[in-house]
């Protein structure tokens, strides 16, 4: 397998901070990386360095040459008045029906693509960009945290046009479920190195723990043959006969290997101090309009919370999340209708715009410290802090030095100390690192408190809550099934839609819905062409394969726990887990049967 670049002993410093020392790793043609890392361990600097927009201190890379790299550009590069068809036509290698295609099912509309680029709004914006990289269809694309301005519907979009494609990418994502969907290595920034698995992520995870394990035990066992010489130099140093032999013994633990753990890093669980006593009841909506003026976002809104509760709110963007949880926080008064909390409710609100409320003066320590309840500790805003990626002196630094994914964690931070029954978030879990949401992941799945939250990640979705209400044509509706069986309902949605867009062209059926470009395609363009036929085949043969392994490895893992579950030895709560686990292992197969069968058919149809 051909290289497309070789890294070779790179550096790259900041003033004192090292983010790269002698690294080296190397990318090939048909590679699916997933790049994971700490915040400001180099994830995003190593992109700019690939692209050039970074230089580096020391080494070389060795790149094929022509390589075409497909990145998001971070500046505006479209013209005042182009619309968004003319702005993604531009260098793509998409015939202009299957870009048109992919763009629906990334969400953007017919109307919109005879908009104007610049009347969008910001996350519309970085769909346009998106979606015009992916036309290009370069050598090697490179995409940075591209799923968080995307709502589920769009995610599964991008999902599967990443799982077809044919070229590389490098991928940074905190979203397990998206990594694991979509890449096949795994290069691990930290530390001052750049690491290359083979495998899955859950191949990466398995061999980190694997690696921690032996290290810990190391450790363990220098540690005990330290404390060994330690206690012989003591009790001997003294003695004439002994000194000599004592001083040999403190010599050696100088050459003594010293294990770094800190190389390791596990999960941080985030500790979030106890919720304050209340009622059964948390909140009440009745026959709730809401909206802004006089434009109605959701009318007729029916909803009670009791102690416990962990909903998840879903729907595509725009569609009026955000616009309930603002009026569930009391920031958003209903048009009609009522909303009612219940005894001794305290709210806590988390959304990206709250991060600019701090006060620019107070240092971090300061500012989590603001809000917190008077009982909790200054050891737990501490605590607080370093879980979320504030350590050291850290804590010191002044709010208005600090970059906007740094004040919003300051933000998460102030809302996790309130110890409020009720926890309201809005997208959480952007500007975390990987490790980070894990640990959120696992505190706010114990939580006794009330959660009320939006995500894109669905992991995280997946296993903090417990109910789940839907967002769509203006009403909010209880989804009674899993969240799996939402996942799974709109990645039938998003098949469907691209199934329909490419059998509506394939007949030449494209009147209102294929304007072209002038500039770039002409008529021929209006249908696939023999090539692109051939070209969709590999990509659906592809999939074919990938969907046939996981299928494999789903019956395995669904042998082995029905396997543990004969355990008689288990305890309650590790057969619940068990079968919960079973459950969605199930559920994951019977989807991807479904999809088997999907792709088999579209596969005969081409043949």
């Amino acid at each position: 397998m051909a290289n497309l670049f070789q890294i070779q002993n790179m550096s790259k410093s900041y003033g004192l901070k090292t983010l790269f020392e002698r690294a080296s790793f190397a990318v090939n043609e048909g590679e699916h990386i997933g790049v994971i890392g700490p915040n400001g361990a180099g994830k995003t600097t190593l992109f700019k360095i690939l692209i050039g927009q970074e230089s580096y201190d020391s080494g070389q890379i060795v790149k094929r040459n022509g390589l075409r790299f497909g990145h998001l550009p971070q500046t505006d590069d479209w013209q005042d008045s182009e619309t968004v068809e003319s702005y993604v036509n531009r260098g793509s290698f998409m015939p202009s029906w299957s870009l048109k295609s992919l763009g629906r099912a990334l969400g953007l509309s017919n109307d919109l693509f005879e908009s104007h680029v610049t009347s969008l709004s910001g996350g519309y914006r970085m769909r346009c960009k998106l979606l015009r990289v992916l036309g290009a269809e370069p050598d090697l694309l490179l995409l940075d945290e591209p799923t968080n301005y995307l709502d589920l519907e769009s995610l599964l979009a991008l999902e599967n046009f990443l799982q077809a494609y044919s070229k590389s990418f490098l991928l940074i994502s905190h979203d397990r479920e998206f990594l694991r969907r979509t890449t096949d290595h795994i290069v691990e920034v930290e530390l001052g190195d750049i690491t290359k698995y083979n495998g899955s992520l859950d191949d990466y995870l398995e061999q980190k723990e694997l690696l921690r394990g032996q290290l810990e035990a190391r450790a363990q066992s220098l540690d005990e043959k330290r404390k060994v010489i330690l206690d012989f130099a003591a009790r001997f140093g003294a003695k004439a006969s002994k000194a000599k032999q004592a001083q040999s013994k403190l010599k050696s633990l100088e050459k003594m290997e010293s294990i770094e753990l800190k190389a390791l890093p596990s999960v941080a669980k985030i500790q979030l101090p106890a919720p304050t006593a209340t009622g059964k009841q948390i909140l009440s909506i009745e026959s709730a309009r809401l909206g802004y003026g006089e434009k109605t976002v959701l009318q007729n809104v029916n909803l009670n919370l009791v102690r416990g509760d962990h909903l998840a709110v879903v729907g595509y963007n725009g569609a009026g999340k955000s616009t309930l949880l603002k009026a569930m926080a009391n920031i958003l008064k209903p048009l009609s209708g009522s909303i009612e909390y219940g005894h001794n409710v305290t709210l806590g609100y988390f959304a990206q715009h709250v991060a600019e409320s701090l006060d620019p003066q107070q240092s971090v320590m300061e500012a989590m410290s603001r809000l917190a309840h008077p009982t909790v500790k200054p050891q737990e805003v501490l605590n607080m802090a370093g879980s979320l990626l504030f350590s050291g002196d850290d804590v010191r630094k002044k709010i208005s030095v600090l970059s906007g994914g740094e004040k919003s964690r300051v933000a998460l931070g102030q809302i996790l100390l309130k110890k409020s029954p009720f926890i309201i978030l809005d997208e959480p879990t952007n500007h975390l690192d990987f490790q980070t949401v894990e640990g959120l992941t696992q505190s706010l799945n114990e939580y006794k408190g009330t959660i009320v939250f939006v995500s894109h990640d669905r992991g995280f979705v997946q296993r903090v809550a417990t109910k789940i209400l839907e967002i769509k044509d203006g009403a909010a509706t209880p989804y009674h099934g899993t969240y799996d069986e939402y996942v799974w309902s709109c990645q039938k949605g998003v098949l469907a839609l691209r199934g329909a867009n490419t059998e509506a062209n394939a007949t030449g059926d494209n009147s209102a819905n294929n304007s072209q470009s002038a500039e770039k395609w002409d008529s021929s363009d209006k249908k696939p062409n023999h090539k692109d036929t051939q070209k969709k085949l590999r990509l659906l043969e592809r999939r074919l394969i990938q969907i046939e392994s996981e299928t494999k490895s789903n019956s395995q893992e669904v042998a082995r726990l029905n396997s543990d579950l004969c355990d008689p030895s288990l305890s309650k709560e590790r057969s619940q887990e068990l079968l919960s686990e079973l459950e969605r292992t199930t559920t994951a197969t019977a989807m991807l049967e479904d999809e088997w069968l999907d792709v088999t058919t579209q596969i005969e149809s081409l043949k």
